[in-house]
């Protein structure tokens, strides 16, 4: 309903939309990046693509449509995100600029993840992927690319991407199992 209602052109269904929305995709999206000001960019960014895009989404029924909504949102923000840090530059890869105590630092759960992709069971299976599939999984999984932007980086057809990322998950399933 307030999806709806936004895409009729309403600030107070967005209003709403926002406050019951932004706090928990603001702590998501700093689980991601540490970069507040690259959050809360990617943010407004999210809230703005909403009130554009409203008329676009799709609600299959009344029941699911905070599960949706929450979805579609979370979708949009983790795109923002991506987006505001490309075109920040790798700026944000290096990152602080000033010593920072290693106490301090409180690692995200995807550094996590890809600590254990690197250095687990799951690196040395990645190592034994051909380069070609390695470089999909690196490019759609690791990295966050779209299938699109993927295609672009590798050079080769978007279905190409989706076969070989197929065979990829089948080879990592077989190795881990």
């Amino acid at each position: 309903m307030l999806v709806a209602a936004v895409a009729a052109g309403s600030s107070d269904a967005l209003r709403l939309l926002h406050r019951r929305h932004a706090p928990w995709l603001r702590a998501r999206l700093r689980r991601a990046c540490r970069d507040a000001d690259a959050v809360d960019e990617a943010l407004q960014d999210t809230f703005v693509a909403v009130w554009k895009g409203a008329s676009r989404f799709n609600r299959r029924s009344r029941e699911a449509e905070d599960a949706g909504v929450a979805a579609w949102m979370w979708t949009i923000a983790r795109r923002r995100l991506v987006s505001t840090l490309r075109k920040r530059g790798s700026r944000w890869i290096a990152g602080p600029r000033e010593p920072v105590e290693a106490d301090t630092v409180t690692g995200s759960a995807e550094e996590a993840v890809l600590s254990a992709v690197e250095h687990g069971e799951a690196g040395s299976a990645m190592a034994r992927l051909s380069p070609e599939l390695r470089a999909v999984v690196q490019s759609c999984v690791l990295d966050g690319l779209t299938v699109r932007e993927a295609s672009h980086r590798l050079e080769i057809p978007e279905g190409t991407v989706k076969t070989r990322m197929r065979r990829a998950k089948a080879r990592l399933r077989e190795e881990l199992a």
